[in-house]
């Protein structure tokens, strides 16, 4: 891949980004949560923009899951159990810009699938 079409789709994901992050926000009932995907590793947090604060983080790096559907379902169970810790079951997910399937798609089905509303 050349580095001009390179510089186009993180250009496009960008744009993305900037239009959903105009529409959502969340609060601290309703928690904002946002997915980084790397080439190696997933990171997501639920995040406060009422008081600009983090809630809950979580990266695969940490759970010893790799950057895939496996890896992204077994975050999204970690990150489920640690959300209903923190006596969350509701939230406004920001797919900060990617395109929803892949990992990203499995990430949010085993959040549903654990019973976490979005």
């Amino acid at each position: 891949m050349n580095a001009k079409v390179l510089k186009s789709k993180i250009a496009n994901r960008l744009k993305r980004k900037r239009r959903i992050r105009a529409k959502i926000s969340g609060c601290a009932s309703l928690p904002r949560v946002s997915v980084f995907r790397s080439n190696r590793y997933l990171s997501v947090q639920a995040i406060d923009d009422a008081t600009a604060t983090t809630l809950v983080s979580l990266n695969s790096k940490s759970t010893g899951h790799k950057s895939n559907k496996e890896g992204a379902a077994a975050l999204g169970e970690a990150f489920a159990a640690t959300l209903k810790a923190a006596k969350i079951s509701e939230v406004v997910f920001d797919r900060n810009g990617y395109q929803y399937h892949g990992v990203i798609a499995a990430f949010g089905d085993a959040l549903r699938a654990n019973e976490i509303k979005f």
